[in-house]
């Protein structure tokens, strides 16, 4: 019985991963140097990314009575990554941002890069950012804008630490004369 309590102890020891961010420091030492090394990994998101776009459409017309009529439609499209989604590798860009993707389609995948003066090595949310409009991302072959709360996006990477030990015990009974 002792036995199993143990068993059941390590092996949940064992399954416990964390996630923290992926860095180029982590990036280095586990070797992900290559297209297919990084395909082998599972990326996450730290926080939700909303993408937003809204079309709006409008005219103005006569009608045979002579009323004059003013029509406008909007429509509002968002994209919702909540945080901890999974990801996958897709490809490098020319300047060393990483392309993953979250579902399947055509120009369906986000940019993440390291930042000009950060320290921390994190390969954050990459978007083109404009005072005015805010942050513009191509998307499924749409341009969608983040809203700035997706700024402090980042990947996350599971890491297990394995720590293999063999013990051998025996017990002495020791001599009688």
């Amino acid at each position: 019985m002792k036995f199993l309590v143990y068993l059941s102890l390590f092996f949940l020891a064992m399954s416990c991963a964390i996630r923290q961010p992926f860095t180029a420091e982590i990036k280095k030492e586990y070797g992900l140097t290559t297209p297919d090394a990084m395909k082998k990994v599972q990326f996450y998101t730290s926080s939700a990314i909303v993408l937003e776009r809204v079309v709006t459409n409008g005219g103005k017309a006569k009608t045979d009575d002579g009323t004059l009529v003013t029509s406008k439609s909007k429509e509002e499209n968002r994209i919702i990554i909540p945080t901890l989604t999974k990801c996958i590798f897709e490809s490098y860009d020319t300047n060393g941002d990483i392309n993953v993707r979250f579902e399947l389609g055509s120009g369906r995948i986000i940019k993440f890069g390291l930042r000009e003066g950060q320290s921390n090595d994190r390969f954050y949310f990459v978007a083109k950012w404009d005072y005015d409009k805010g942050a513009e991302v191509s998307y499924g072959n749409e341009i969608y804008y983040a809203t700035s709360s997706s700024a402090n996006a980042c990947l996350l990477v599971s890491i297990k630490k394995l720590q293999k030990t063999r013990r051998k015990d025996r017990i002495v009974k020791g001599m009688k004369v």
